[in-house]
């Protein structure tokens, strides 16, 4: 199991998917939203992409590791960096992607944390899919603040890269209080952005 795992891993950070592939993995969202991740089924994705069991089980051997890969493809768009031209105009961008995704994929992303809390193996696809692009790409944005001179290069911290995105989910999944444009805007004015220019203004 860990070994596939690994495998679907290296070939999904390359983003390799096939066309046909990413048919099945939209099939598979469209699906978890219609239904739910108990009631999905493989044989429903295969029957509706028109496809057989075996050519989904060969690309993604249980049910768990096809739904985070088609979680993983349907918020592609997240990863990608905002360029604005600002600190600010990319944070509240991205709070702005992130709560868009969050309000279509919530039912998807609630059943995926389940399955990860449950399996050692897909909580590594978890972290090298979804967890360590996102830390990535929040480094990307501070960095190129830094290089601006918006920050201080020290303001770079790998401990907080999370705050943004993780304050944006939490609110959303365990409170139940779905995240607006105007919660982007308050945590990134009077959270974010002090604690990042702190330095520079002292």
């Amino acid at each position: 199991m860990v070994d596939s795992v690994s495998q679907n891993v290296d070939l999904a950070s390359e983003s390799t998917w096939s066309p046909r592939e990413v048919e099945l993995l939209e099939v598979t969202l469209q699906l978890l939203q219609e239904n739910g991740y108990d009631r999905l089924t493989v044989d429903a994705v295969a029957a509706t992409a028109r496809a057989s069991k075996a050519t989904v089980y060969r690309r993604w051997p249980s049910k768990a590791e096809l739904v985070l890969a088609a979680f993983t493809e349907g918020i592609r768009q997240v990863a990608v960096a905002p360029e604005t031209g600002t600190l600010r105009g990319d944070l509240v961008r991205l709070g702005e992607l992130v709560c868009e995704q969050i309000g279509q994929h919530a039912g998807t992303l609630r059943a995926v944390l389940v399955e990860v809390s449950r399996n050692p193996a897909l909580n590594e696809v978890m972290q090298q899919q979804f967890v360590d692009q996102r830390k990535s790409l929040m480094l990307e944005i501070l960095g190129e603040a830094a290089a601006r001179g918006e920050i201080e290069a020290a303001a770079v911290d790998e401990d907080l890269w999370d705050v943004l995105p993780g304050y944006l989910i939490f609110r959303a999944l365990v409170s139940g209080r779905a995240p607006t444009a105007r919660t982007v805007a308050n945590l990134v004015d009077n959270v974010i952005l002090p604690g990042l220019t702190r330095d520079m203004d002292s």
